[in-house]
Parts: structure tokens; sequence; C-alpha cells
């Protein structure tokens, strides 16, 4: 009986959730500094013509806004999750490990020295970007003998993150675009256009895929790495791709939104909580909950002191730092 219970509890609560993703995204079209009303928001979710000002700004500015917070909450949320699953971290985060501030470095060498080069480009940099600061990180987590742990981990990403975002810094005054730099990396999404969505979507949808396929390795791997082995499991492999799949999450949302921690160290946490610890169900509900919560902190800073904007950064940061506290001193004793 309690098995058969346990399915529908699922079920029931993957519903309610992809409901309540609905429900944020159409508060998030209709609500800012231009409130919109249900029918104008149906032409454009429809592709029903209408020419008013209202629609056209609906179609060519929100619309594509609250899209790219869906693709990037998702990514981050997952990509966190992903990180906590693999090096039995509770702290994992793409922005607090290394992967943000190495695309965000990258970002800056590309927009001084290849200031013309397309979007598409840019978010490749971001790729090799985010690449290089997780080796960085995980190099200097290995070193000491032991392996990895936690601790190191947190203490290593927190060191290189600070060296790569004042190389980033260094090479804005030295070329003297810390202006464009700033403007990709301050932490939003005003000026999001279709063009920059159709480049990050089939990228962010392929790796998602690609980590729901993982997803039962990847709850062995989380328990236990010997017991993986044990069973057969080629962790190298598993190991392989799933940090691709991390790199290319982080580097789409770098490349996109900037710097945006938090997102993946708190949803994972909140989506165990609701649905346990096995990955299957942690990495979809992940990407849905970490999708809801980058669209209603989009929507509060487009609406507090709305017709001006508050930082979405700003928002997540001050949501997300009291949590990191709490895991902190939750954890304290696993990371010592």
């Amino acid at each position: 009986m309690s098995g058969s219970r346990k399915p529908k509890s699922f079920a029931l609560k993957a519903v309610l959730s992809v409901a309540a993703l609905a429900v944020v995204f159409l508060l998030a079209m209709l609500l800012g500094a231009k409130d919109v009303s249900m029918r104008e928001l149906w032409l454009v979710l429809f592709n029903q013509g209408g020419d008013n000002d209202k629609v056209a700004m609906l179609r060519e500015i929100r619309y594509p806004r609250e899209v790219a917070a869906v693709l990037v909450g998702a990514a981050l949320a997952v990509a966190g999750a992903i990180m906590q699953g693999l090096t039995r971290n509770p702290l994992a985060d793409p922005g607090l490990l290394g992967l943000s501030a190495g695309a965000n470095a990258s970002l800056a060498v590309v927009v001084a020295m290849i200031p013309s080069l397309n979007y598409s480009g840019i978010m490749l940099v971001c790729f090799v970007g985010a690449a290089l600061g997780m080796l960085l990180v995980i190099g200097i987590g290995t070193i000491k003998k032991g392996g990895m742990s936690p601790f190191r981990i947190v203490l290593a990403g927190s060191a290189i993150s600070a060296f790569l975002y004042a190389v980033a810094d260094g090479i804005g005054l030295l070329f003297k675009t810390s202006k464009d730099v700033t403007m990709w990396t301050s932490g939003g999404l005003i000026g999001t256009n279709w063009e920059q969505v159709q480049s990050i979507c089939p990228v962010i949808a392929a790796a998602l895929l690609v980590a729901v396929a993982f997803s039962k390795p990847l709850t062995i791997l989380s328990l236990n790495e010997e017991a993986a082995v044990g069973l057969g499991l080629r962790t190298a492999y598993v190991k392989a791709f799933l940090y691709i799949v991390i790199i290319l999450l982080a580097g789409a949302s770098v490349a996109l939104v900037g710097n945006m921690a938090f997102v993946g160290l708190m949803i994972p946490h909140m989506v165990r909580a609701m649905f346990g610890t096995d990955y299957r169900a942690v990495l979809p509900m992940s990407a849905i909950w970490g999708a809801a919560f980058m669209l209603m902190a989009d929507t509060l800073g487009r609406t507090i002191f709305a017709p001006y904007e508050t930082p979405v950064v700003a928002i997540i940061a001050v949501l997300g730092l009291p949590f990191f506290l709490f895991v902190v001193r939750k954890g304290v004793k696993s990371l010592s």
C-alpha cells in the first residue's frame, strides 16, 4: 500500500510544481512597469497578431526575457544539484565553486580582445572559462593527500573565484572595457532578445536531457563512490559526462545573465526536502523550481520600484546568503 502511495504522491507534487511554474510565468508576463491584460497576453502567447504598444512590448521585450529566466533558472538549479551529488558537498553551486568566475573572466578577455564576436562565440568562450575555473578548483582541492573534501573545495572555490574576478576587473581597467563587461556580468535579464534565447535554448535543453539520463548513476554516486564501483558503475565515464553538463549549463547561464550565485545552492536543497534524495526526481524538479524561482526574482526586480529596476542578482543574494549560512551551520560537522 505504501509503495503505491509513493508514486501517487510524487505525481501529485510534480503536477502541482508544473502548475506553480505556469502560474508564476503568467504573473511574470502580466506584471511590470506596464501592466497588461489577459487578452493582450493571449495575443502574444498564441501569436494572434495585435499591433498596439503593449502587445509589441510583451512580444519583443518581456516574453524573451521571461523565457530566458526559465532557461537560466532551470540550468543553474540542475547544475547545482549535479555538483552537490558529485562532490557530496551541500555548499556546491556554480557561482561558489569557480565556474561562474571562470566564465566571467573569459568573457572579460573576449570583450577586450574580440569586441565584434557574435553571441554564439561569446557563449563558447564562456564554456571554456567555466571549464577552466572548475578544473582549477578541483585541482587545488585535490592537491593535498586525502583527496577532495567538501571543506577544501569550498576554500579553493572561494580563492579561485576571487582571483578570476580580479583578473576580469584588471582586464577591464587595462583595456578600458569595464563598462562593457559590467553590462554583461551585472546579473540580470535586461535587454534579453530572441536571438540570445535561441542561442542558449538548444544548449541548455540538451544538457538537461543528458543530466536526466544520468540521474540514476548520479544517485548511486551521491551516496557512496565505493559502492558505485562495486555495483559495476563506470564512475569516471559518468563523472566526465556530468561535468561537461555542468560546464554547458553554467557557461550558457553566465553568457546570458552574468554572475548569479545561490540559485544552484538553494533550489536542490528545497527540492530534496519535498521529493527525497533520488536524483531521478531531484533533477527534473530542480529544473521546474529553479525556473519558477528565477521568474519570481525577476518579477520582483521589475515591480518593487517600478518603473526602475532592482538588480535580480541583489534580490537573489538577499535570499541566498541567509540560506547559505543556514546550510553551513547545519552541515558544519560534515564539512570538518
